[in-house]
């Protein structure tokens, strides 16, 4: 018994040692709740995910590049952690709420990982959301149609067991990044 607290007590220490790949909160910060219409057809609280990781990413499904990038990097990282993945929980907040309904989100997102929950809601609910999470996003028109595209920051939230912000991603860091981040907040 003693040599397995001592085995337990040595892992807990090598994660501790390890740094996060992105950016941390220090101290840690209780994450922005919402409550929003989710891609499953229910209202979806942020509070539901507590006991996982959750991964919050903004975006839109007509996105061309960024979104579909750093989503096919989530299910990557979900791989990587193997069945510890499975207490992971990717959000996919919509920018785009015009757009993005629950089923078009849905259906977007399970072309990446069937686990992957899209959020939307009214414009106002995802203006308040994104200035919580300090988010900036804007709509710009397609020349000559009647289409608009979206610019947006991109950037992954790493949130806790516990319901706090402890780290954040740029966009564009490969999927063994991401997963090594999410291994040190899923612990030992």
């Amino acid at each position: 018994m003693r040599a397995l607290i001592l085995s337990l007590l040595l892992c807990a220490s090598a994660v501790s040692a390890q740094q996060f790949k992105g950016g941390v909160f220090d101290p840690p910060r209780p994450a922005p709740a919402f409550a929003l219409p989710a891609s499953s057809g229910a209202p979806v609280r942020l509070a539901d995910y507590r006991g996982k990781v959750v991964v919050l990413e903004f975006g839109f499904s007509h996105c061309p590049a960024v979104c579909p990038v750093s989503l096919a990097s989530l299910a990557q990282a979900r791989q990587l952690l193997g069945a510890r993945g499975n207490d992971v929980q990717v959000l996919f907040i919509t920018v785009d709420p015009a757009r993005d309904t629950a089923e078009r989100l849905r259906s977007y997102l399970a072309q990446f990982d069937p686990g992957f929950v899209g959020i939307t809601g009214s414009e106002a609910q995802i203006g308040r959301l994104l200035k919580d999470y300090g988010i900036s996003a804007a709509r710009h028109p397609v020349k000559g149609t009647d289409d608009y595209s979206m610019s947006h920051s991109s950037y992954l939230y790493f949130i806790d067991r516990q319901g706090r912000q402890r780290a954040m991603m740029p966009f564009g860091r490969p999927a063994a990044d991401i997963a090594h981040d999410l291994a040190i907040l899923l612990g030992p």
